[in-house]
């Protein structure tokens, strides 16, 4: 027996019901030892700080429908998550809450603000992994790790200890990108640059034993505090003679060189450019060559130090402001120009980045990098789409060394002692309590922690339990598939390919799958400041998780941005009730029915029958090739067909007749069919739609081997062989269906008006094939007068269609009156065409649309190709009508 289905498809009464199920039952959880194929993925860490986003909801859905299919494939499928321990913005959401309370870090010690953060990670921390389990992620829950975790910890500290020992970790003093709010050193993936409207200043700095100044052009002049040179261009004919020679730094009162480097452009500003070694990174290079002097001028908050006189404790906006005054008042400022140019600010708090001198730990990346690079141009890797491969490779072979030292407190600590009696560094796994150099008892711990990239570098071999030799990392190592966003193809993409090749001597992953970003509905990128973010949990409220994913899966093209909106949401809600409909429909039909008793016998099927069979193993094939493919947008398209236009209009319709009339053998062989297809169905959404398949697949009548549909198997497409001919007799009487619905539509006639058709048939053959389908077409077309033969005679006014070698014939007389059928279409023409003047007038107008806010343009040009649309449409029926009048003049 079946179970009935509630009336209404409600997702809050069912999703949370199956999710505990599942995550109790422990039906997401991998097997080390299991005999079965592995494939594995690991989460793409989400910040511990973090909750849901467009963003993670687009990547968890697309790594849970690839895990669901996997595992319904046959694969002990480990999908591995976790968080990230997010070390500057979780310290920033701590150091947050303690200026509430009147306090900082520094009054709390560091010891006492590391608990604090832990018990913020365990009280507030994660709440992230609750609401991707309300997408359905199905995560290895029991498995989840965090960066700070104890294993991970040792993993750290492994890899930190052995790239030392190898030489590729090493320290040094230069410069860095500084975040003076952070009070850390970022790296240059960090440093998110926007163009901002400033100025450049001409400075005169006037040249030693002459009456000349030499001019330079500057964006930021209070660094000329720190300058140790003016450089030019050694073909400049300005300044030749001056090479060599000095100037006077204004202000300061400090002579300097007048130098030549193939850095400068003359063609920019005056052509002569002041050179601040300590902040300026092409400075700083320039510096090197020519042994100038690095002169620091900020202090860690970014304001003036000791070295830069009677502006020391200025901040560097105070000090712009007072170095530009003084400098005019001293008729030192030739002009100022408006000059827009991109300015750093950090990702996290968005301060704006200086460059600073400091001491730092760096990895020395290059030879990990060729490693990573030739993984990938043999194939051992594969990126798709295939042009980031391009990306990849254009930043790997310009890899700069990576600064993995920050100023925070709360991260790995670097496994670091100074001595201070021998001034050596010793590294250690384990904390040590004397200098391994000297046996000194005087050592200190360097205070700094490591990027939290560094740790998240290693998750795909951490987490299974490395550096011991686990039987995780013999089962799941290298995991399957990696599916990112192209924004941390080099944080974290990159990194993990250097680090799994460096350690396990293994590529960390066979694929990476780059998706594309979720964007507005007018492709604006959604952000807080503009209004236009749509909340991933109010969305699975509204609509359900099922709607929500499919959503996403369908507009998931290959290396396009998804513009996103609502409706589209609503839109694959009714989808969703569609599917549910039908399967009420069915349990209706199929509640005296066991298919455990019942045999599904190809040769009494009816063509409907082995029509929609033949089309679910096709839909099938393809499915499964579109997901292989990583193409989520084709799968949801396939399926969308395959479920509302073949199973739900065609074939439930077709069922019908035989569901309600006398014949029984007709009728058990209708509902054997409607069981097949419709449970075959289930499986092969249930990726996308794991929710509400679940639900009905339990509802489904007969005992079934698995007690989740996730663990039955998918569908392969290799299901029940069908007639060929069957097939095509059924697929002409759908097209000679079709063919009538469109003359009926174009003609405007009411639905439930039945009519009269004739067929006129190249063949007896074709004839009697249609005569065996006279029901359906009856049915389904409502026609209540068929005429089928070969060379049948026309009536004079008719409507005309052709469905393959059938020629579709409906007689006008008493159907439709031409002559004001005419004139109601052109009224309701002359009534559009007002509506496609107004927006083309509109929109034609210069003024409005330079004005006018990009979502009133938007939606204007959509209302004009709307009209335009239906205006050809009218105008097409109207030629129709028109032609008919003439042939039955």
């Amino acid at each position: 027996m079946s179970m009935s289905l509630p009336k209404a498809y409600d997702p809050a009464q069912i999703e949370q019901k199956w999710f505990d199920i599942w995550e109790q039952r422990g039906d997401f959880c991998a097997h080390d030892d299991s005999p079965r194929p592995a494939y594995s993925i690991v989460i793409p860490p989400p910040n511990v700080t973090g909750v849901l986003h467009m963003g993670h909801a687009l990547n968890n859905s697309l790594q849970d429908i690839l895990c669901r299919w996997k595992r319904m494939c046959g694969y002990e499928v480990l999908w591995m998550p976790g968080t990230d321990h997010a070390g500057i913005a979780t310290q920033n959401v701590v150091e947050k809450q303690l200026a509430a309370e009147g306090l900082d870090r520094h009054q709390l010690g560091r010891e006492a603000f590391v608990e604090r953060v832990w018990q913020w990670r365990q009280t507030s921390g994660g709440q992230i992994i609750n609401q991707l389990k309300r997408l359905g992620a199905s995560c290895d829950w029991q498995r989840e790790r965090f960066t700070m975790d104890e294993g991970l910890s040792k993993a750290v500290r492994e890899v930190f200890v052995r790239l030392y020992q190898d030489g590729l970790i090493y320290r040094d003093n230069r410069l860095i990108n500084w975040c003076p709010r952070c009070h850390t050193a970022l790296s240059d993936l960090e440093v998110e640059h926007d163009d901002k409207k400033g100025h450049l200043w001409h400075l005169r700095y006037p040249v030693i034993g002459s009456d000349h100044h030499l001019v330079v052009a500057t964006t930021r002049p209070e660094t000329m505090l720190g300058d140790s040179a003016v450089a030019v261009a050694a073909d400049d004919e300005r300044y030749r003679d001056l090479i060599g020679k000095t100037v006077m730094l204004p202000l300061v009162n400090r002579e300097i060189p007048i130098i030549a480097d193939e850095y400068v452009d003359k063609e920019f500003g005056s052509g002569a450019v002041k050179m601040t070694p300590a902040h300026d990174f092409n400075d700083f290079a320039v510096g090197k060559r020519h042994d100038l002097e690095f002169i620091n001028v900020l202090d860690e908050s970014g304001c003036i130090n000791e070295n830069g006189g009677v502006y020391q404790g200025l901040s560097a906006a105070e000090a712009r402001q007072q170095v530009v005054a003084d400098l005019d008042a001293l008729g030192l400022l030739a002009k100022v120009e408006d000059h827009t140019h991109a300015v750093g600010e950090c990702y996290r708090c968005h301060a704006v980045i200086e460059p600073y001198m400091s001491k730092q730990w760096y990895v020395a990346v290059q030879p990990l990098a060729e490693q990573a690079i030739a993984a990938v141009e043999n194939g051992q890797t594969a990126i798709i789409p295939r042009q980031w491969e391009k990306t990849y490779f254009e930043w790997m072979y310009n890899i700069q060394d990576w600064c993995i030292s920050r100023q925070i407190w709360w991260g790995h600590r670097i496994p670091a002692w100074f001595c201070s009696d021998c001034d050596q560094i010793s590294v250690s796994i384990e904390d040590i309590s004397a200098c391994r150099h000297c046996g000194s008892t005087a050592i200190v711990q360097e205070t700094d922690v490591l990027d939290t990239w560094f740790s998240s570098a290693l998750w795909p071999f951490s987490t299974m339990g490395w550096p011991d030799k686990t039987l995780a990392l013999d089962k799941f190592y290298p995991t399957s598939c990696l599916v990112t966003g192209f924004d941390i193809l080099f944080f974290w993409v990159a990194r993990m390919m250097m680090m799994g090749l460096r350690f396990m001597d293994e590529v960390p992953f066979k694929e990476v799958y780059i998706h594309a970003l979720v964007r507005d509905a007018q492709g604006q990128k959604m952000s807080k400041s503009k209004g236009n973010v749509i909340d991933p949990l109010i969305v699975i409220d509204e609509y359900g998780a099922d709607a929500f994913r499919f959503t996403l899966c369908a507009f998931a093209a290959m290396g396009r941005d998804i513009r996103l909106s609502t409706d589209r949401i609503s839109g694959y809600r009714h989808f969703v009730n569609k599917l549910w409909n039908a399967s009420r429909f069915a349990l209706l039909n199929l509640e005296d029915f066991d298919p455990a008793t019942s045999d599904l016998s190809v040769a009494h099927l009816a063509p409907a029958e082995q029509w929609i069979l033949h089309r679910f193993n096709q839909t099938a094939t393809q499915m499964n090739q579109a997901l292989a493919d990583y193409r989520f947008n084709e799968a949801a398209s396939i399926l969308y067909t395959f479920t509302w236009h073949e199973f739900c209009d065609w074939y439930v319709e077709l069922s019908k007749q035989p569901l309600n009339g006398d014949d029984p053998l007709a009728r058990r062989q209708t509902q054997m069919v409607l069981f097949t297809v419709l449970e075959g169905l289930l499986r092969l959404a249930h990726p996308i739609l794991p929710f509400v398949t679940e639900e009905i697949w339990q509802a489904l009548p007969g005992q079934r081997p698995n007690k989740s549909i996730m663990m039955a198997a998918y569908p392969s497409g290799s299901g029940v062989v069908t007639d060929a001919g069957a097939v095509a007799q059924m697929e002409l009487i759908m097209a000679i269906v079709s063919a009538i619905r469109n003359v009926r539509g174009e003609l405007d006639v009411s639905p439930g008006q039945k009519i009269k058709v004739l067929l006129d048939c190249n063949d007896a053959a074709t004839v009697q094939l249609i005569r065996a389908g006279e029901a359906a077409i009856g049915s389904l077309a409502r026609v209540e007068d068929l005429v089928v033969g070969v060379a049948i005679e026309r009536p004079e006014d008719v409507a005309t269609q052709v469905a393959g070698n059938v020629e579709v014939l409906i007689p006008l007389s008493g159907l439709i009156d031409l002559a004001e059928e005419a004139t109601r279409l052109k009224k309701e023409i002359e009534k559009i065409q007002k509506d496609v003047d107004f927006f083309t007038r509109k929109l034609g107008n210069e003024k409005f649309v330079s004005n006018a806010p990009a979502a009133v343009l938007e939606k204007d040009r959509a209302k004009l190709l709307a009209a335009q649309q239906k205006c050809e449409i009218l105008t097409q029926g109207l030629d129709k009508i028109v032609a008919l009048q003439q042939s039955t003049c």
